[in-house]
């Protein structure tokens, strides 16, 4: 029984790493290691200081959906490095980077830590998935403001961002989300639709910003309540954002189911935590591929399994 989650949203925690570390810091063939590294201490810092019944490593197998392209069309549009014969669009990833995702990922998966991702869903919509099917309270790392919607003081989840990095961590409850935007978590989707948010393409309307985004919200709860009154001169609109909003309305139509996580992924079934290394023989010899002994140690300390050592993988 899962009793607390600690989710990650994986993305956020290896290019945070990528560009916090110098290239200097490489494995013992020269390659450079520092995102691997500092995701694997990232990960143990948050274990430690969140200890959780589960830990669920969130991951882009689909990293631009093509059914939210076709929605919005200039939905991450500005991280489109190229287009494969497939079709499939090619996110922008440095090239030192991508190696060390990998590496991640395998070391992760020999470990036997949850990971998991899914075509047509976005790490994201994986991480809305977590929280709607799975009943337990639970801490969301991240530095997505997206995943701000799934704030909720009533089902106890949390989004623990690392904007700012670890040692200024924003921890948001809806409290939080009140003294920091003026609105709940179950408000963010339609906040930040009339924002716009240009990390993710969306242009949000013309002359909202968040202080009226926010008043917006507050006063008619939904971009769907606001869209049906915007036609009736005797509610209290300015006439530059009602006229800004009635340009708008086919962007937020469309916009807000972009915004949304989808809450639908197929959920690998009996989600668990090992309690020995899945593969010790391959966490070995990971680690002294990429000289991350102590990084490894640390975090099978941090979630309580016994630490790989040689002779010790029968």
């Amino acid at each position: 029984m899962v009793t607390k989650g600690l989710y990650f949203d994986s993305a956020t925690l290896y290019y945070r790493s990528y560009y916090a570390v110098p290239e200097s810091i490489v494995a013992p063939d020269g390659t450079p290691s520092g995102a691997l590294r500092g995701f694997l201490d990232m990960v143990s810092t948050l274990v430690e200081q969140f200890p959780s019944s589960l830990v669920v490593f969130a991951w882009d197998d689909d990293w631009r959906p093509q059914w939210r392209v076709d929605l919005l069309n200039s939905y991450k549009a500005h991280r489109v490095s190229g287009v494969e014969e497939s079709g499939e669009t090619l996110e922008e990833v440095p090239d030192t980077l991508s190696e060390q995702i990998f590496a991640i990922a395998e070391i992760l998966d020999a470990i036997g830590l949850p990971r998991i991702g899914e075509s047509g869903f976005e790490a994201d919509d994986i991480l809305g998935s977590l929280v709607a099917q799975i009943d337990a309270p639970a801490d969301i790392v991240t530095g997505d403001r997206d995943l701000l919607q799934l704030v909720n003081d009533l089902t106890n989840t949390r989004v623990l961002s690392i904007t700012k990095g670890l040692k200024k961590l924003e921890t948001f409850d809806d409290s939080a989300m009140r003294d920091k935007y003026g609105i709940s978590g179950s408000e963010y989707v339609d906040f930040s639709v009339l924002r716009g948010d240009p990390s993710d393409g969306l242009p949000g309307v013309k002359g909202i910003g968040e202080k009226t985004a926010a008043n917006l919200v507050k006063q008619f709860g939904s971009i769907q309540v606001l869209l049906s009154v915007l036609s009736d001169e005797s509610i209290a609109i300015s006439p530059s954002v009602r006229r800004n909003l009635l340009e708008s309305v086919d962007y937020l139509e469309r916009a807000k189911q972009v915004v949304m996580l989808r809450r639908d992924a197929h959920l690998k079934k009996n989600l668990s935590m090992p309690t020995i290394p899945k593969n010790p023989v391959q966490v070995r010899q990971l680690t002294e591929r990429w000289g991350i002994a102590r990084q490894v140690d640390r975090l099978l300390k941090a979630l309580d399994i016994p630490a790989i050592r040689a002779g010790n993988d029968e």
